[in-house]
């Protein structure tokens, strides 16, 4: 049982500091700023569906996936390091992204507007990232040691999964409720954490190709 409860904690522990979805609500806010409450709701689910089932691919055949194409974790983390970079610098290069020119939360005065992707840039790579699919393929890349029956594997495969949902929910309550997050940092307070968010995933993308590169070639 102890070994189950481990495997559960093991997962959400490794994936929620990489995911952060507390961390990624002003961002998400701020992408959705065009779309009613309603529209950021399905959003918010849709994520959190895709997340979930990114990372259970990622978990339990992403290692198989690779191996089949030749391709290895440290190219994967640069090239996906390269994706985070470049979608956190066009966060920084935009205006403000949670107020109109009066300072108000407003859908464009033009229109509706155009409909968000909740694949990309949502999900994908701004909640799961490229280090949370490496993080989740070695997880699955790592087998329990010493003989098991089947059906503690899969109690263990359960556990798992059960972290799996648990980040998903997470997720989905983190964006659901981002507005209020939001609204409680004040409208300076929120403008400064979307800054300083995009600037931390900007960060985090560098030492993705960092780490990748290091691996690469060898550097310890």
């Amino acid at each position: 049982m102890g070994e189950i409860v481990n495997s559960f904690l093991l997962v959400y522990a490794a994936l929620f500091p990489i995911v952060n979805p507390v961390g990624s609500a002003p961002i998400f806010l701020g992408l959705t700023r065009g779309s009613t409450e309603d529209e950021r709701n399905v959003l918010a689910r849709r994520v959190a569906i895709n997340g979930f089932f990114l990372l259970l691919g990622s978990l339990f055949v992403g290692s198989h996936v690779l191996e089949f194409f030749g391709i290895t974790l440290p190219v994967v983390r640069i090239a996906g390091g390269l994706v985070v970079s470049a979608f956190a610098w066009k966060l920084l290069q935009q205006g403000d992204p949670l107020e109109d020119a009066a300072g108000r939360p407003t859908r464009a005065a033009t229109g509706p507007a155009r409909p968000i992707d909740a694949f990309y840039p949502l999900t994908m790579p701004l909640t799961v990232g490229p280090g949370s699919i490496s993080v989740a393929i070695t997880l699955g890349s790592q087998r329990p040691a010493g003989p098991h029956d089947l059906a503690h594997l899969a109690l263990l495969g359960g556990a798992a999964l059960a972290g799996l949902l648990a980040i998903a929910a997470t997720i989905f309550l983190c964006y659901r409720f981002a507005e209020r997050i939001v609204s409680a940092l004040g409208e300076r307070g929120a403008s400064v954490l979307v800054r300083l968010s995009a600037f931390i995933l900007l960060c985090i993308g560098i030492q993705i190709i960092w780490n990748g590169y290091r691996a690469l070639v060898g550097i310890t």
